[in-house]
């Protein structure tokens, strides 16, 4: 009895909670019309989308404003991730974010351009105190850009609970028109259990769908047995956009009884890397295409499954036939539907399950270290979501460590012994992982002694290398000894061909100035409006470092009235 009073107050507290999500809290922050480049909870790298992605008319500059009263509670500026982003708490509890910002709103930039000169420094996090920085529902409080990791100009928009877990803003009353439903790509059925078959195969089977006049579609039959499930490839389009975003929710179904239910409503960032054992990762590494598992393996504790019967799994028996339905729906309730016939029925097996027995198995459950040539890895607990073989060797400065098809959860680390190379070169080594042109890029990598030590969270083929080669330095708007008085900034272009830049800081006539740099374009800016100089004649002094300690140094005189 006491049970079941838990269990009603726990759903009733949970439906309440629901139920009581403002939607009328939070106006849209933009005064365009809402066009989504990208989605809440959208499949990305090694993460789900924790926002909604709007669109800027391809333009930098529009201007953004506070949805609801509040205080500034953070602001990030970095060259990579979010660039230039802006947190504001609310008085309901709740926080919205804003990133890949071009600038700040007047006040907001003052605070910040103050610090960054104070610590002499571009990249930043500030905390301001809770009456620092208030704002107003409709104030300006930033415009929108393309800083940091950002292919395009956007506004990335997100709402946190009180817990800084980030929500689907549609469920706050955010309208963005959708008429159309979501497109099905692909489906796959998988064989689980040990004695598991479909279409006499121990492998991964892609099903060949049928639309229907209906717009549903149906699957050719399949023949199973033992345990099975399934997973689809899908995406949703809203209007005036077609770009490929995620889905809202997908409902699956066997012999009209639920299996499994996930929809995309709200996560916390501890959880958002088991994205990896959601999708066959595998197969989006081979094919570019991600494919939503419908069932739940160990080690995902995804709160995205929002319901499940015996983890979505289906126990195809012998001579029973069985209705497979998947449901995808959009956030409009825009519906597409798949149905999949199912005989159950043991044949023989044509396709046994591939698979690669090596000299090194990893239990997930245990740390191990290896040791391949002169290099060593350490693997902790818990690195991998499932004990796994890995295939593992090292030719002299080369690491293979398996192929980038199998997801780590935990960084693991690469070292090696450097004491038999030249005193000269030993401060200029790093590891670097092979990308897939075979060059290597730079991953930190530490010294201790003559024991270099790098960490990774990727699989893949790893490389000592020699970087001896300075940064460059090229000025792009000015040249030495020149009046630039019609010059709104100063941009220079760096590069650094092999383990890349790490610092920089530049000066002119001895005092700090601030420089904006877009890793993107290689290019550093400083904006004359900073108001730092005075004089007519300016000597300007910049030196870049890169990770490995390297440094160059450029120097020019400019005039200026």
């Amino acid at each position: 009895m006491k049970l079941l009073k838990f269990l009603f107050l726990f759903f009733c507290g949970f439906t309440f909670a629901q139920d009581s999500i403002p939607t009328t809290y939070f106006n849209n922050p933009i005064e365009i019309p809402l066009i989504l480049s990208g989605s809440f909870g959208e499949l990305r790298t090694d993460h789900f989308h924790s926002g909604l992605d709007l669109k800027t008319l391809q333009q930098e500059g529009i201007p953004i404003y506070a949805p609801a009263d509040g205080s500034v509670s953070r602001i990030k500026v970095s060259h990579f991730g979010y660039g230039k982003a802006l947190y504001i708490k609310h008085p309901n509890g709740y926080s919205t974010v804003y990133a890949h910002l071009k600038k700040y709103g007047d006040s907001i930039q003052g605070y910040l351009k103050n610090a960054q000169y104070k610590k002499e420094a571009y990249e930043i996090e500030l905390f301001p105190e809770a009456d620092q920085l208030k704002v107003k529902k409709g104030d300006l409080i930033a415009y929108t850009g393309n800083s940091g990791s950002s292919e395009a100009p956007h506004l990335h928009f997100e709402i946190r609970d009180a817990n800084s877990r980030p929500m689907n803003p549609l469920l706050f009353g955010i309208e963005v028109p959708d008429t159309k439903k979501p497109i099905i790509s692909s489906v796959f059925a998988y064989p689980l259990s040990k004695d598991a078959q479909i279409n006499q195969s121990e492998n991964r089977v892609k099903i060949r769908l049928i639309a229907q006049k209906d717009g549903s579609y149906k699957a050719e039959n399949i023949t199973a047995f033992g345990k099975i499930g399934f997973g689809i490839s899908t995406y949703d389009q809203q209007n005036g956009a077609s770009n490929k975003n995620g889905v809202y929710k997908i409902d699956t179904y066997c012999n009209g009884k639920e299996k499994f239910k996930i929809a995309f409503e709200k996560f916390s960032f501890a959880e958002t890397r088991y994205l990896n054992r959601f999708i066959d990762y595998e197969y989006f590494k081979n094919n570019k295409s991600r494919i939503q598992k419908l069932f739940r393996q160990a080690n995902n504790p995804l709160s995205i499954i929002q319901s499940e019967n015996e983890n979505g799994f289906i126990d195809v028996q012998d001579q029973l036939n069985y209705t497979y339905k998947i449901e995808v729906t959009d956030f409009k309730n825009n519906k597409a539907t798949i149905f999949i016939p199912i005989k159950g029925e043991q044949l023989a097996i044509v396709k046994i399950r591939e698979s690669s027995i090596t000299e090194d198995f990893i239990y997930a459950n245990e740390a191990t270290s290896i040791a391949k040539g002169k290099f060593n890895i350490y693997i902790p607990t818990n690195s991998f979501y499932e004990d796994v073989y890995l295939n593992i060797n090292a030719k002299e400065d080369t690491l293979v460590l398996h192929k980038n098809v199998i997801p780590l959860h935990k960084s693991i680390s690469i070292s090696t012994d450097i004491s038999n190379y030249n005193a000269n070169d030993i401060d200029k080594l790093y590891i670097g992982r092979l990308n897939y042109k075979k060059e290597p890029y730079y991953n930190f990598t530490s010294r201790k002694g003559n024991k270099l030590t790098a960490y990774t969270k990727t699989l893949g083929s790893f490389v000592l290398v020699t970087d001896n080669t300075n940064p460059k330095i090229k000025a792009l708007n000015f040249q030495d000894n020149k009046w630039i008085s019609k010059n709104k900034t100063l941009k220079i272009k760096i590069t650094d061909v092999l383990s890349g830049i790490s610092s920089y800081r530049a000066t002119i006539n001895g005092r700090f100035i601030l420089m904006e740099y877009n890793y993107k374009k290689d290019v550093l800016t400083y904006d004359f409006d900073d108001q730092i100089i005075s004089e007519s004649e300016n000597n300007l002094k910049l030196i870049v470092i890169d990770n490995v300690g390297n440094n160059a140094t450029f120097e020019a005189t400019f005039f200026r009235k």
